[in-house]
């Protein structure tokens, strides 16, 4: 059986999870792993074949799945639908190293870097990016497309919609049980911000304390 894994995006986000995948399956001499990106114009790079999305569906394989290495929660959901059309299915990358504790359900196509950990009691939805060093405590629930950039710490209790960006060691304010503390779909939380109260869906937010960013 011949199973063929594509990495979906071959900037800093794909050439950061690669490596990642390669780790994961480089065991079985079946896979072959490769970069799918349009915009590339290399053949190549860092040592794996860089195939269009045309080109990597065209591959004869038995079995063919593709992970999505997209910062861009929005551009990912526009990638997953496409990949959906042309009968695509996913896969996960999980680091060896990373920490995964009791009852923690994650939803298909994440990506999860080294150092992350989950402790307990988290439901996350479909294609998660878990970016290295950031973790997610008790009682969470993650939507769709939820991107953490590295070093982001989330807290217990929190709840996060569908589309939600959260930039590099970003800190979000553990949420009381049966009030959690929310951020809303589609929002966005800068690089080092302390989010100590909910975020409605579609603002920016940066500073310490997380404010709103205006205009």
């Amino acid at each position: 059986m011949s199973l063929l894994l594509g990495i979906y995006g071959a900037g800093g986000c794909g050439r950061g999870i690669l490596p990642v995948a390669s780790q994961q399956f480089g065991a079985r001499p079946d896979s072959r792993l490769v970069f799918v990106d349009d915009g590339v114009r290399a053949i190549e790079i860092n040592g794996h074949e860089v195939l269009s999305f045309e080109g990597f569906m065209a591959v004869p394989a038995e079995e063919r799945r593709i992970a999505l290495a997209i910062a861009s929660p929005q551009q990912r959901q526009e990638v997953a639908e496409r990949c959906l059309a042309a009968g695509a299915s996913f896969f996960e990358v999980r680091a060896a190293n990373a920490i995964v504790m009791d009852e923690v359900a994650i939803g298909e196509g994440a990506l999860i870097s080294p150092f992350v950990t989950f402790t307990s009691n988290i439901r996350i939805g479909r294609h998660f990016h878990a970016n290295l060093y950031s973790s997610v405590e008790h009682d969470c629930v993650i939507g769709d497309y939820v991107t953490f950039a590295p070093g982001v710490r989330c807290n217990g209790n929190v709840h996060i919609a569908d589309g939600a960006y959260l930039g590099a060691g970003a800190l979000i304010r553990q949420g009381r049980p049966g009030h959690p503390l929310r951020i809303g779909a589609g929002a966005v939380v800068g690089m080092g911000a302390v989010v100590t109260r909910d975020v409605p869906a579609g603002a920016t937010v940066v500073g310490n304390p997380a404010r709103l960013m205006k205009g």
